[in-house]
């Protein structure tokens, strides 16, 4: 796959379609190219434009969301990849949106580390089916259907929920810096290009040593760099920023 993933946002309320829209598109690879208010016009949009990806809210003023689901999956032309973004906690809903080929299903709210998380497995599931052969093997097959997300286990202790946090937290420590134009600093309010286990844990409100567990996790998983800096007493401290 070359260029970014199009995507289509569809949710009834604007000012939340407004934040999914500025979740997606600050990730590099991911642009939005419509907004659908209601079912009608999600599956008229996303014929007409044809995304790669549509983030679909299970709560819409005409048709429900389940059913534009499987309407989504009689359009002609390659499958649509599909990130339910709901307030819909019932487990026959999930199941149903499961059933329908959903890729990912959060709840809302959700963080903009949630969803860049979810972006990251739909990029790279079809970067995987973009590189598969034709005629594919057993082992193949099981990657394929596992997906992404079968190797990024936690650690033991770790919480899926609290390092979508640090990773949050580690990307407005380190993109605070972008927007005032400066190259340098200590961290303090978020002024530098990287930040401390300590920074992060301030933001988050955990304790130093959890946040550099998750920190080394974020490391492994390709999601963040760590480089150690020299102060002047001459002890190397380790600042991490996105990868």
């Amino acid at each position: 796959m070359t260029g970014q993933a199009r995507t289509l946002v569809v949710e009834d309320d604007p000012v939340v379609a407004t934040v999914h829209r500025g979740f997606v598109e600050s990730h590099p690879r991911f642009v939005v190219v419509g907004e659908a208010r209601t079912g009608s016009d999600a599956l008229r949009l996303a014929s007409a434009l044809r995304p790669d990806l549509v983030l679909l809210d299970l709560h819409l003023p005409d048709i429900g969301g389940l059913d534009v689901l499987q309407r989504l999956r009689m359009l002609p032309g390659p499958p649509v990849d599909v990130v339910a973004t709901t307030a819909v906690r019932e487990l026959d809903s999930v199941r149903q949106a499961m059933a329908g080929g959903v890729v990912a299903y959060l709840v809302k709210p959700f963080t903009s580390a949630a969803l860049r998380a979810r972006l990251d497995e739909v990029w790279q599931r079809r970067e995987d089916v973009r590189r598969a052969q034709d005629t594919l093997d057993q082992d193949e097959v099981d990657q394929l259907l596992a997906g992404p997300r079968a190797a990024d286990r936690l650690p033991k202790g770790l919480s899926g929920r609290s390092r979508d946090l640090v990773r949050e937290a580690l990307a407005r420590l380190c993109g605070a810096v972008a927007s005032s134009g400066s190259s340098s600093g200590s961290g303090v309010g978020g002024a530098s290009r990287d930040a401390s286990a300590a920074e992060v844990a301030e933001v988050v409100g955990m304790s130093r040593v959890s946040a550099r567990r998750y920190l080394e996790h974020l490391v492994a998983e390709g999601y963040a760099q760590v480089a150690p800096r020299y102060g002047a007493t001459g002890r190397p401290e380790n600042r991490y920023r996105p990868a």
